[in-house]
């Protein structure tokens, strides 16, 4: 069932294909004619001007569900990745203005599953291991996804020099110097 776009050009093309049929059946084959009672047909070219239509009928048809398969692929693509599984990749066999946006879609997923893995990987690193220090790396990133990272990775080196402060003082007021005080905003 189509809807939408896809809907829409299903509708112009069939509307197209009617329209090129009654023009080569309507002036070429003549239709049928009364002759004393008796109906003749014209013979020749309405035939193969049908057999054309068909042809043209059958290509606009591939072409059309060519594109449904293209369209749906990158489709699918997208929704996965609404939906936060960000290992799908378009794999349709495509050319054209649609290769460039499934590159484009493939290229996002994986930013974004590359970032996904590092914020994961710090917040395990730090919030779970304990480790300081650890910082996010996703190569090859700009834009906004390069500012979430530096977001992510002064977010991680300020916790770091907080909790290294408190550590600090803490292990100075264990020792028996209460003249430290912690720094950390």
């Amino acid at each position: 069932m189509c809807a939408g776009e896809i809907l829409e050009l299903k509708n112009t093309i069939n509307t197209m294909v009617d329209q090129f049929e009654r023009l080569c059946l309507g002036s070429h084959a003549g239709g049928a004619r009364k002759s004393n009672r008796r109906q003749t047909r014209r013979p020749g070219r309405g035939a193969r001007s049908r057999w054309h239509v068909e042809g043209l009928t059958d290509n606009v048809n591939s072409m059309a569900n060519n594109l449904t398969t293209q369209v749906r692929n990158i489709a699918e693509v997208t929704i996965a990745v609404g939906t936060a599984i960000c290992r799908a990749r378009s794999t349709v066999d495509v050319r054209g203005e649609i290769l460039q946006l499934k590159e484009t879609i493939n290229t996002m997923v994986e930013q974004l599953r590359s970032f996904a893995s590092e914020v994961t990987r710090v917040a395990r690193e730090v919030g779970t291991e304990g480790r300081l220090g650890v910082q996010a790396v996703v190569p090859g990133v700009a834009g906004t996804w390069k500012d979430l990272t530096d977001s992510v990775n002064a977010m991680g080196t300020n916790l770091t020099a907080q909790v290294r402060n408190i550590a600090e003082v803490t292990t100075a007021v264990a020792r028996g110097d209460l003249s430290r005080k912690s720094r950390s905003t």
